[in-house]
């Protein structure tokens, strides 16, 4: 049997402080749930109903039509909206949902009126089409005793349009009374919204103006559409004729129409006659809805500045108590995704006095935000008074709020949190398990880890290779190589094979632990378990011999991993090249950079600082200075370190000026320098 023999068998790990399964209760990784495919036949039950499979069988052959009668006059094809949506959603080829709604409408008129019904053929023939109107389509639905609606010819143009088929469109338009239908106000709607999202405005305008040719008027739907096309081409002045021209009609503006001007305003940069227009819908009693509030917001931040932006939406709130409700959580959702903690803080505490109470989504998104950017202390008090007001943050809030605490050793208050998500039930899964246990490993508490890994056992639910290779990674990266071999031996016994993650983390750990040979019997062993090494494992390696020193087997394995075919990347070389010069072999630490640049591995700031640094000890300075300025003219902008550095070396060498343009660049990249003299 093959075994990890430098690993798990080498110790004789106690396992009475880890949890084993109960007697009965075999654990084994986490079967997902199998979902019933409707298209999957079902078993043969006298006249039970006929599955999706079948009716796509029946679609596909030349007497479709009479086969789906046949099938509901026995009554095994039984028609409600959610099984036509069901069965529109879940075809392959895009002609079957056109002829089963063709028949289903014939059938039913009311199936062809269903606006959801119609959503689901509109996104069929848009994912899986074009369904184009040949020649033998047609003569297959007249032959069906069948016939084109103007319902179906407008989800048909709709679909042409979104798929970019502009002139298409507009052909077929002008042929659709070889179909026995008339132009109408409606089609040419449908034909102008399809032009429009094809990006193609002049050939909408042109429809436009023959609509009178056909004794079409256009109605408010028309405007909008139209106004709608010409704001998204930015052409607001347009935008603001056709409104004119709307209302000398008899057709008042409505909230679409004002809402798409908002958005018109925003995209020309117009944010005062953005505010303006909402004064305007207030003395026509015309009340902003979701989709206007959010129009402004982020037109708001798109043609300003973030702060500007937040300045200006706080004042106009302040007038605008009514739209407040609707406008906070927008306005929450920009502040966050601008990284805005600062203002989104002031924002929550000022809402949070007038009882206002944010969307979950919203809730855990500025949250979120706030633990990245902002005082710990103070989102902590934020949050808290949320939870007392009733408002359930979710898991991921939770994680990253402990995450942020664990990383600046305030234990007890992510303890706390921890408690919370516990108790509110958020910890129930083997992911979110894998979670938690991954935070605790990287804040290096593997005692909780492993406390949860107890906890998560007690409760029946599985362990995947993921939580064995989190808890072994974590133990390996602080050394607990003894701790991390015991979990070693837990995968094998509930059935896992080590994975490349398995194998890295514990040769990790090992060299870590200075334990260079158990490390190379790992790496042996990886080709029994029929793993192969990648160049992660590689590199750990690499750097682990150049750190004792051993650079000749460092070099020996960087050829053996490129022999593997794994091509050696900057971390490869950078072991390598630190090696060199630490032991003051700058040549041949140059070479290896000018064989790196031959196989077209770019160095970053690490290759460069490790020269400079070797350049200046060495009292090379022309040569640091001169890498320094090809490490910035290669966009590696260097660390204060290597600045300092380059700085004192400008100076010692009388410099002045080349030190004070560094010195300019670098406050200009705010990098953080050291008082020189004679600076």
């Amino acid at each position: 049997m093959r075994r990890l023999s430098s690993l798990a068998s080498r110790s004789k790990p106690s396992l009475q402080n880890l949890t084993k399964p109960p007697k009965n209760t075999p654990i084994s990784p986490q079967i997902p749930l199998k979902f019933t495919n409707p298209s999957s036949p079902s078993p043969s039950r006298g006249n039970s109903p006929i599955n999706y499979h079948c009716i796509s069988q029946f679609l596909s052959r030349n007497d479709w039509f009479l086969l789906l009668n046949h099938e509901l006059k026995a009554k095994r094809l039984i028609l409600n909206p959610q099984f036509v949506i069901s069965f529109l959603q879940n075809q392959e080829n895009p002609l079957f949902p056109l002829r089963f709604y063709i028949w289903v409408s014939n059938i039913d008129p009311l199936f062809a009126k269903n606006p959801s019904v119609k959503a689901a053929l509109a996104n069929a023939l848009y994912q899986k089409g074009p369904v184009l109107l040949s020649v033998e389509l047609v003569n297959d639905i007249r032959n069906s005793g069948l016939g084109f609606t103007e319902d179906l010819i407008c989800v048909l143009i709709g679909s042409w349009g979104r798929l970019g088929l502009a002139k298409y469109c507009a052909e077929i338009f002008g042929q659709i009374s070889f179909l026995g239908i008339n132009p109408s106000t409606r089609l040419y709607n449908a034909v102008i919204d399809a032009l429009i999202k094809s990006n193609s405005l002049d050939l909408a305008y042109l429809k436009f103006q023959q609509m009178s040719a056909d004794n079409c008027k256009p109605d408010r739907f028309t405007y909008n559409i139209l106004i709608h096309g010409v704001c998204k081409a930015g052409v607001i002045d347009e935008a603001v004729r056709l409104v004119k021209q709307m209302e000398s009609f008899g057709y008042s503006p409505n909230v679409y129409t004002y809402t798409i001007l908002i958005d018109g305003y925003c995209n020309a940069r117009k944010v005062n006659d953005a505010f303006r227009l909402i004064e305007t819908m207030k003395k026509r009693n015309v009340f902003p809805n979701e989709a206007t509030v959010r129009s402004l917001i982020h037109g708001v931040f798109r043609c300003v500045a973030p702060r500007k932006a937040f300045e200006l939406l706080i004042m106009f709130l302040e007038k605008e108590p009514m739209m407040q409700r609707l406008a906070c959580d927008t306005l929450l959702f920009c502040l966050s995704n601008h990284h805005m903690a600062t203002e989104a803080a002031l924002f929550m505490n000022k809402l949070s006095g007038r009882g206002y109470m944010p969307d979950n989504s919203t809730f855990n998104l500025t949250m979120t935000c706030l633990i990245k950017g902002f005082n710990l202390d103070e989102t902590c008090q934020i949050l808290d008074s949320y939870i007392e007001r009733g408002l359930k943050p979710g898991f991921n809030t939770y994680l990253a709020l402990m995450q942020a605490l664990y990383s600046v050793g305030k234990c007890a208050e992510g303890d706390r949190y921890f408690d919370q998500m516990t108790k509110g039930g958020l910890l129930s899964t083997v992911i979110s398990y894998n979670m938690v246990i991954d935070c605790f490993c990287k804040a290096s508490m593997t005692d909780k880890a492993r406390e949860t890994f107890n906890e998560m056992c007690f409760r029946g639910i599985a362990p995947t290779l993921v939580t064995f290779n989190t808890l072994i990674g974590g133990h390996c990266k602080i050394g607990q190589v003894h701790d991390a071999r015991k979990f070693l031996v837990l995968l094998l016994e509930f059935g896992f094979d080590p994975d490349i993650f398995t194998f890295s983390s514990l040769i990790d750990g090992l060299c870590r632990a200075h334990m260079i040979d158990d490390a190379f019997d790992c790496f042996t062993e990886m080709y029994w378990w029929n793993v192969t090494p990648n160049d992660v494992t590689y590199n750990i390696l690499i750097r682990s011999l150049c750190v004792i020193g051993d650079v000749a087997r460092a070099m020996k394995l960087v050829r053996k991993m490129q022999a593997a075919g794994i091509s050696a990347d900057v971390f490869s070389f950078n072991a390598l090249i630190q090696s060199f010069c630490r032991m003051k072999k700058i040549e041949k630490a140059k070479k290896l950079l000018v064989t790196m640049l031959t196989l077209g591995v770019d160095p970053d700031k690490y290759t460069y600082g490790t020269f400079i640094k070797a350049f200046c000890e060495s009292e090379r300075f022309d040569e640091a200075i001169g890498m320094f300025h090809v490490m910035e003219a290669k966009g590696c902008f260097p660390d204060p370190y290597t600045c300092n550095l380059v700085l004192e070396s400008l100076v010692w060498k009388g410099r002045l000026e080349d030190a004070r343009n560094i010195v300019k660049r670098c406050n200009q990249r705010g990098t953080k320098l050291n008082l020189i003299p004679g600076l």
